[in-house]
């Protein structure tokens, strides 16, 4: 995983969580924003928050969006599996499976490592009608 690190040298991720009506979205393509925290990884805290908005969704828009933003984690409920080989393609870690939380504290539970997330994205295969991402 690529790490930035900051003026004191410390080293930091950028770690997205998808949002939707103001709330964590269940479902990564829904997002009509990103809240994006930046954490001390060293000292496992946030010290930096902003939002974003994504471009109109489309098959890879989302990823490209976040890896532009620097992400190196992805908090989600469900993604598609393109969506999951593009992050991953992109260096970006996407934890599936979170069914709802407030952002910041997902965060700082994934931190904790006491994250509570089933790792299931959506599924589907030629039946997956999740915003019809398909099989890659």
């Amino acid at each position: 995983m690529n790490e930035m690190r900051n003026d004191q040298g410390n080293s930091m991720l950028r770690i997205a969580v998808p949002i939707e009506n103001g709330h964590f979205s269940p479902h990564f393509g829904a997002a009509d924003r990103f809240s994006i925290f930046e954490v001390d990884d060293r000292a496992r805290c946030v010290v930096a928050h902003t939002s974003a908005t994504p471009p109109p969704h489309e098959k890879g828009s989302f990823p490209r969006f976040l890896r532009d933003q620097g992400a190196h984690v992805v908090l989600a409920g469900g993604m598609g599996p393109r969506a999951v080989q593009i992050l991953r393609h992109f260096g970006i870690e996407a934890v599936l499976g979170i069914e709802d939380g407030e952002p910041e504290e997902l965060v700082r539970a994934y931190l904790a490592g006491t994250l509570t997330a089933s790792g299931e994205g959506c599924a589907g295969g030629e039946l997956h009608h999740c915003h019809d991402h398909g099989e890659p």
